[in-house]
């Protein structure tokens, strides 16, 4: 069978989906470039906010239009989650994605194609308790440079605005033997910088009854895998920054100053209301204890706008807030009513406050992400080369420093390849932007 693939959301959406074409093509079975050649289309839904929802529902009807022969896959969250008519032939969960080739095979040896008039009908579960783990093995990144390792699945936060406990189930955490296996196979098969993530990857090891600690144990395991130059982190919780975890954070050789601490508000009565578990003055104190020993980092964050009750001067506070934290980005959602949440049933604003309000703190992220960039001009960065192109007559390469900023840099007559780090000076920014001069 001819595979196409296609990935909406997040970081651990992409591991999944490279995974689930591995397991194809070790079956025998090629990947499509295109859905109208396939014989089968699998979207990797998602649904964090409801725009996602309804862009997979979209992709799966889109397909089965553009390719009407073709059996449509629906996995992943938004998959999950529906109560009723999915747009597809098969629908498989987020801790049944490992079965996706079995249940492929087996839906085609009886060719029970069906048609959008007759959708495939799925029960929306309950949230489910602690298992195991489902391991895919090692799963290699088609992009060559950088590569994922998931080592843990579900959140058991439960936030007023969030399905994704609905939607991945609780805590389960991966083998430290298996994520350090698979560390060690992308590191033989070329990969020099690795990007550790989970859906709450501070929440490794509670289903096991251990504490943050044992994420600092497996993030210690990894940085010592051979040929492994450069460890990403993946979103981090504030209230598990705590002095000893970043002081071991501190030790590991090869880790990216780079810090992703969701936010959400920089209003402490939204915070309350969100059921999220730390002050705006809790979260400071763990941005300014990282800083004191990561004084280059950079540090992103996800926040929401419009959230049920936010007033203005709740919305305005986080303005301040976050130009006080000197984001290098910040990831701007207008809030979005998730069934089946405590805030759905909140008293709801306007959606155009919403996006006037996501709008204004764009306009901040920008300035900030400028301000960053440029206060790199004169200090020496190294980047990881993701793809060189030809321009203007000459050769540029693109890639990110170690605190994920996008550079770029002449190369031409240079021995220099995709993949490679390299070390220079930045010589100038622009918008978010850096430029940088090879030694």
């Amino acid at each position: 069978m001819k595979v196409y693939f296609l990935t909406l959301g997040c970081r651990v959406n992409q591991y999944e989906t490279d995974a689930a074409r591995r397991l194809f093509l070790d079956n025998g079975h090629e990947n499509a470039d295109s859905p109208e050649e396939a014989d089968v289309c699998i979207v990797n839904t998602c649904s964090v906010t409801g725009e996602a929802d309804r862009k997979s529902s979209q992709m799966l009807r889109r397909m089965a239009k553009n390719n009407p022969d073709a059996v449509i896959v629906a996995m992943g969250c938004s998959a999950e989650l529906k109560d009723g008519e999915v747009p597809a032939d098969i629908v498989i969960g987020t801790r049944e994605k490992n079965t996706v080739v079995e249940r492929v095979e087996e839906f085609f040896e009886h060719r029970e194609k069906k048609t959008l008039e007759h959708k495939t009908g799925h029960k929306r579960p309950e949230v489910s308790r602690s298992d195991v783990y489902h391991d895919f093995g090692t799963v290699l990144s088609p992009e060559g440079t950088r590569a994922f390792i998931k080592i843990e699945d579900g959140c058991n936060n439960f936030c007023t605005f969030c399905v994704i406990p609905y939607a991945r189930g609780r805590v389960v955490s991966r083998s430290a033997e298996a994520c350090v296996k698979e560390a060690e196979f992308l590191a033989q098969s070329g990969f020099k910088e690795i990007i550790v993530s989970g859906i709450h990857l501070c929440s490794y090891g509670k289903d096991l009854g251990k504490d943050i600690s044992s994420l600092l144990d497996v993030l210690k395991k990894i940085d010592l895998v051979p040929g492994i130059e450069r460890l990403r982190l993946g979103s981090l919780e504030p209230k598990s920054m705590t002095p000893e975890f970043i002081s071991g954070l501190k030790e590991l050789k090869h880790l990216c100053p780079h810090f992703h601490m969701s936010l959400q508000s920089g209003s402490d009565t939204v915070l309350r209301r969100m059921n999220r578990k730390y002050t705006t003055s809790e979260y400071e104190d763990r941005v300014n204890a990282l800083r004191s020993e990561f004084p280059d980092m950079s540090l992103t964050t996800d926040i929401i706008t419009g959230f049920p009750g936010e007033t203005e001067e709740e919305f305005e506070e986080t303005i301040v807030f976050a130009e006080r934290l000197k984001f290098a980005k910040i990831h701007v959602f207008p809030y979005s009513e998730r069934e089946g949440t405590k805030a759905a049933s909140m008293p709801q604003m306007d959606m155009s406050i919403r996006k006037a309000r996501a709008k204004r703190l764009i306009e901040v992220s920008d300035r900030l992400a400028a301000e960053f960039a440029s206060s790199m001009t004169g200090r020496e960065a190294e980047i990881l080369i993701e793809k060189i192109i030809e321009k203007d007559g000459g050769l540029i390469a693109e890639g990110y420093t170690a605190n994920y900023i996008r550079t770029f840099a002449g190369v031409e007559g240079m021995d220099i390849s995709k993949g490679d780090i390299v070390k220079g000076i930045v010589t100038a920014s622009e918008n978010e932007n850096c430029y940088i001069k090879l030694k």
